[in-house]
Formats: structure tokens, C-alpha cells, sequence
């Protein structure tokens, strides 16, 4: 399925329209009111690497998804905690080869009145869509989650599972996938 209202956005188009984006994730995700402000400086941040990429869908003018990601780099904090973690659970050689030519999908929400339609999978298809990089990389929470499924069934593998980024006590699952998806 290829969504109605589909725009691609570089980082300052995000940035302009970055309140709705935060609608979407508080939407998607629930978090705690609290963590807002600090979500909304990693989009910030992220919307400022070169190479950056978002994919947003709407719906009679309302952001309802949106999914972005840019290339992994050193000196990026989740590239590099993941590189350490990969590198302490598999050795340097797989870790180098999951995260040393790597798109990192930092970002995929769906509000919860679109979920189901195949959003999701359009916008993590498009993104990894002609990518130069030989795999792509993301993290997700480590539960049976739809979205876990989704990835899945992409060809996203399970890199690390109840692995817990640092201040975070929450278990997540970094996966990887070999570019283009198959």
C-alpha cells in the first residue's frame, strides 16, 4: 500500500513541522508527558545529520505517520552505543559489519487510528528504498509488539534482544537488516 498524502521532507521541512510529528509520537507511543521536551531535542538533532530523510503521511491535513532515518556515523550517541554494545556481544568484526555502512531508521509512528492499514510498512519500505548502505539498523521495543512483527517480517533480525541504552530501563531489541530489504 502506498499511502495517500505522502511527503518527503528534509531535516529543516521536519523541524518546521515538528509539533505534529510530536503529536504523532505522543499518540503512538504514550510516553510520560515529562519525556516529551527531551524526544522532542533528539528529533532536532536528528533532523540536523546529513543525509537525513523523513517519510510523513496526512490524512485530510492531519500528520498521521511519519518515519525518518539517516546514515549511521561516528560520533552519533545511538550509532555509538549500539557499536559498543554489538561490539561486547558479537565482536568487532560483526559489529563493523552491521554498523560501518549502515542506515539507521530512527524514527516510525503511525497514530493509533491508522494503525493497521499498512502505513508502517510503506514508510520503512520507502525509506530503505535505493539506500547505498549496506544495512539498515533500528531499535524497537523488546516485547511482541506489531511493530516487531513488522520488522520481521521486512527481514529485520534480532542484532541484541533486552538490551537496555543507557538512563533507560526499558528493554529494547536492536535489529538489522541487509539493504535492500528483501
Amino acid at each position: 500500500m502506498t499511502p495517500a498524502g505522502l511527503d518527503e521532507l528534509d531535516g529543516p521541512a521536519f523541524t518546521r513541522r515538528l509539533d505534529a510529528f510530536l503529536a504523532v509520537y505522543a499518540d503512538a507511543m504514550r510516553p510520560p508527558p515529562e519525556q516529551l521536551p527531551g524526544r522532542r531535542q533528539i528529533m532536532l538533532r536528528h533532523a540536523s545529520y546529513d543525509g537525513f530523510r523523513c517519510l510523513a503521511v496526512s490524512d485530510d491535513g492531519r500528520r498521521v505517520a511519519f518515519a525518518y532515518g539517516f546514515p549511521g556515523r561516528s560520533g552519533q550517541w545511538w550509532h555509538d552505543v549500539v557499536q559498543v554494545a554489538l561490539t561486547a556481544a558479537h565482536g568487532e568484526r560483526v559489529a563493523a559489519a552491521w554498523t560501518s555502512d549502515s542506515f539507521e531508521i530512527g524514527e516510525v509512528h503511525v497514530a493509533t487510528d491508522h494503525q493497521g492499514r499498512g502505513i508502517g510498512r510503506s514508510l520503512v519500505t520507502g525509506l530503505c528504498a535505493g539506500r547505498l548502505e549496506r544495512t539498515a539498523l533500528l531499535s524497537t521495543r523488546d516485547a511482541a509488539t506489531p511493530a516487531r512483527h513488522l520488522y520481521h517480517a521486512l527481514g529485520f533480525h534480532d542484532l541484541l534482544a533486552a538490551y537496555h541504552f543507557p538512563g533507560s530501563h526499558e528493554p529494547y531489541a536492536i535489529m538489522g537488516a541487509s539493504l535492500p530489504l528483501a
